[in-house]
């Protein structure tokens, strides 16, 4: 039993880091100049593989324009490119070294390349410009949970709660970490308050799923 329930958080939490940098990129689409953009899965493939040769050409031309390069970031993490993000993120980062997107989506690079100690410095510096900021608090809180250090993952999620009572990954996060640690009521009650606070998130959809996979595994 042990061993199906961790596949289903582990795969809860790739869901949700997936997800998550996905509406990252869908927002950027809209607003470039607040979020950045990146490639939008609903167009078709070879429209993507053009706006991915474009970003690509316009960063071989010219590597020292910030909004190309963090675009074409995104959309390597968009295509599951995580090395080629990373690469790429960071450059945009040594342009402008207190963009905490930046420094928030070149952590989640280097956590989905397995470059744990690199992502949660990313993280730190991000909320060490911004203080509290949700988002780099939970993509904190989530890489040092899956390293094992769940005790400070949970103390800074249920910080997050408390200055930010809205913060729907945080409330996403924690569901996980009571799910792993047997108690399936607080964790479906957790992933429910994801659903109540922002219904249209991507942490909504993965909660949903995570709320289904959980209640048939334990017969509720």
């Amino acid at each position: 039993m042990k061993l199906a329930l961790t596949g289903l958080l582990a795969a809860s939490l790739l869901a949700a880091a997936s997800l998550a940098l996905a509406a990252d990129a869908k927002t950027a689409a809209i607003q470039p100049t607040t979020k950045g953009a990146a490639a939008d899965k609903s167009k078709p493939a070879a429209t993507q593989q053009d706006t991915l040769a474009m970003l690509e050409s316009a960063v071989k031309r010219d590597s020292t324009k910030f909004d190309n390069l963090y675009k074409l970031g995104l959309t390597y993490i968009d295509r599951d490119r995580p090395r080629d993000a990373a690469q790429v993120l960071s450059k945009a980062a040594s342009l402008k070294p207190n963009d905490v997107r930046v420094l928030v989506n070149l952590g989640a690079a280097y956590d989905a390349s397995g470059q744990t100690a690199a992502a949660q410095e990313s993280y730190r510096k991000a909320l060490k410009i911004s203080p509290g900021d949700s988002l780099a608090s939970c993509r904190l809180a989530s890489s040092l949970y899956a390293e094992g250090q769940q005790t400070q993952a949970v103390d800074l999620l249920r910080e997050v709660i408390k200055d930010k009572p809205r913060a729907h990954c945080a409330y996403f996060t924690m569901g996980v970490a009571f799910a792993d640690a047997g108690i399936y009521r607080e964790a479906i009650r957790m992933w429910q308050k994801v659903i109540e606070i922002a219904p249209e998130s991507s942490e909504a959809a993965s909660a949903k799923e995570s709320i289904e996979v959980l209640k048939k595994f334990v017969g509720m």
